[in-house]
């Protein structure tokens, strides 16, 4: 069972993500989780640009599990960038739901 399943996930506006403190490690452990995670990122980005569509992103910040709904703007090689430049580091990242 993963981090999400068992945890409470609070809600944050995407307007807020830029105040949260983030650490450095990764939160997936496994190499196969952190291809999917990127290619699920990669895919929320085109649907993003091309059709304005929203993801529900599990994150984790130095408290606890967050969650916004957004579109994905771009990616690099560290984070993922929604509206307005705002970050999330990739390493950072559980899970991207499509809905």
């Amino acid at each position: 069972m993963n981090a999400v399943a068992t945890k409470t996930v609070t809600i944050v506006a995407k307007e807020n993500v830029s105040q949260l403190t983030f650490p450095k490690s990764d939160v997936l452990f496994s190499e196969i989780k952190q291809d999917e995670r990127k290619r699920r990122i990669v895919r929320a980005m085109k649907l993003g640009n091309n059709k304005k569509f929203k993801v529900k992103i599990i994150f984790e910040d130095m408290e606890s599990l967050k969650k916004v709904e957004t579109t994905i703007w771009g990616v690099t090689e560290k984070n993922i960038i929604l509206k307005q430049g705002t970050l999330i580091p990739i390493q950072r990242i559980h899970e991207i739901k499509f809905y």
